[in-house]
């Protein structure tokens, strides 16, 4: 019988690791000068360092090292004075030297940790993740598997290989074992990745686009009994590139070790898949070991050597964390906690900000990111800042509101021509024609039309029965084209009726 999730943490402690690779968004590739711009045309963005033609020389990206020790710092690491690169030797297809260039023994970060905070049964919660390292490395190139069903190696009828992100930039964060998140393991690594996502974004050394592969993270999960100083067997599963995602394979990890442990069955040491589809992971290959890879110093590149005064200078760049920017706009903007997790939930946190400081209402911009707009995304099954709709666009509609040229009727419809590619949103106020009727003497003509085709309700409305002006009111606003003020059509109506607004 399936394990339920409740099942396993009442038997099991689990145990995390997690790395996470991300890709810098430098101009140039780490040891050569290619361009790293992605979607390019495949196998041009190449050359005979990143082919690893003979006799081709790498040489260190300065702008790679400088985003490296940001990180680092942001991460509360300390940056080693000297550090190297070593050759780590294992063949894969898409890797053109059979040999990947990174840091092993002297990674240029060390010891550094973050705190994330979680909602739990006992309310707000922080737990604190150690980071044992920070390194820097080369992204391989790319495999395409051709035919068959799922798009991977098994049932293709052939491979094509685009060697264009072969030599992209990579830095590498490396947690120490997590352990004491009891039930709430897979909402802290998803806290942790979004955590980490915010900072590398606020130091602007990477688009972290999960999507794309720029963010990806491998989830390492293992159990051991409750009580148990002795560590399960680990699985890794490898390029989680969602936060759902992470959340979901953890969470689907630790049921599947549990349903094996209480078989009697051992864990395999391997790398799984994640399958988006079904939240399940897939078998992988055996884990290698350090030993496995055959380390040795990179021979034809110099130790770094960062000089101190130059990493406090980046020291001084750093911007405020993410976490008490957070606090900050929650402070400023006064919103309830349930509102502020939504936000940050739905990662609209850094887009309702911009909309603020182009001029919005913060109650209002964050109404219509978390409203409309979040439910038109989740119609389209796409994220809202994949939508084509800016924060420019919404400040400008709350702005038409709030002069009285909107409803916020109106307002959906002008956001859905403007997400439609319609234009701006007074673009697509002109295009479709879109206008409040605030003429009162326009208003009276359709309320009266109204009063009169539905006399027997206009006469409740007389004998005091206004709740039963909803009826007329729903009416002149179709008469109207929904372009009527629904507040000023009701204080109308009424009057008219010989009924005292409130």
């Amino acid at each position: 019988m399936a394990l339920s999730y409740d099942d396993v943490i009442a038997k099991y402690e689990p145990v995390l690791g997690l790395e996470v690779h991300v890709e810098l968004n430098t101009e140039s590739k780490m040891f050569c000068s290619c361009s790293t711009t992605f979607g390019g045309k495949p196998n041009t963005q190449t050359c005979p360092v990143c082919l690893a033609l003979p006799g081709a020389l790498p040489v260190v990206n300065a702008k790679a090292i400088e985003s490296s020790i940001l990180i680092g710092l942001a991460l509360n690491c300390q940056i080693a004075p000297y550090s190297r690169f070593s050759r780590k030797n294992y063949f894969y297809p898409d890797m053109p030297k059979n040999f990947q260039i990174s840091q092993y023994d002297e990674p240029i970060c060390f010891d550094g940790f973050v705190d994330v905070e979680i909602q739990t049964d006992e309310g707000p919660k922080q737990f604190r993740i150690e980071i044992e390292r920070v390194h820097m490395e080369e992204d391989t190139g790319k495999s395409l598997h051709v035919g068959g069903a799922t798009g991977r190696i098994h049932g293709a009828e052939y491979s094509l290989l685009d060697y264009n992100r072969a030599g992209i930039p990579l830095v590498e964060i490396v947690t120490k074992i997590v352990p004491g998140t009891g039930k709430y393991a897979p909402e802290v690594a998803k806290a942790y990745v979004a955590e980490l996502r915010d900072i590398l974004r606020g130091l602007k050394v990477s688009d972290v686009k999960m999507e794309q592969g720029s963010l990806r993270c491998d989830a390492n999960v293992s159990l051991r009994l409750i009580g148990s100083e002795v560590l399960g067997t680990r699985s890794e599963t490898k390029n989680v590139n969602s936060l759902r995602s992470v959340e979901r394979a953890i969470r689907g990890e630790m049921i599947r070790h549990a349903q094996l442990l209480n078989e009697g069955k051992k864990v395999k040491q391997e790398t799984r898949h994640f399958q988006e589809d079904t939240g399940l992971t897939r078998s992988g290959r055996s884990k290698e070991q350090a030993e496995d890879y055959r380390y040795f110093p990179e021979p034809d590149l110099v130790p770094v050597a960062p000089a101190a005064t130059w990493i406090e200078e980046l020291r001084a760049q750093l911007p405020e964390r993410p976490s008490l920017h957070r606090k900050r706009l929650k402070e400023q903007w006064a919103v309830p906690d349930k509102e502020m997790a939504a936000m940050i939930n739905a990662d609209v946190l850094d887009i309702v900000e911009e909309t603020v400081l182009l001029g919005a209402d913060p109650t209002k911009a964050r109404t219509w990111w978390l409203g409309e707009i979040s439910r038109v995304a989740n119609e389209k099954d796409i994220a809202i800042a994949d939508l084509s709709i800016t924060p420019r666009d919404v400040a400008e509609i709350v702005a038409l509101i709030a002069t009285g040229e909107l409803t916020d009727k109106l307002a959906r419809q002008v956001v859905e021509g403007v997400i439609a590619g319609e234009g701006t949103p007074a673009e697509v106020v002109a295009k479709r024609g879109i206008k409040v009727v605030n003429d009162d003497g326009a208003l009276m003509a359709a309320i009266e039309k109204v009063c009169a085709e539905q006399s027997e309700t206009a006469d409740k409305v007389r004998n005091g029965h206004v709740p039963a002006a909803g009826a007329l009111i729903g009416a002149v606003m179709k008469e109207t084209k929904g372009q009527a003020d629904a507040a000023r059509v009701r204080e109308l109506l009424l009057g008219y009726l010989g009924q005292a607004t409130s």
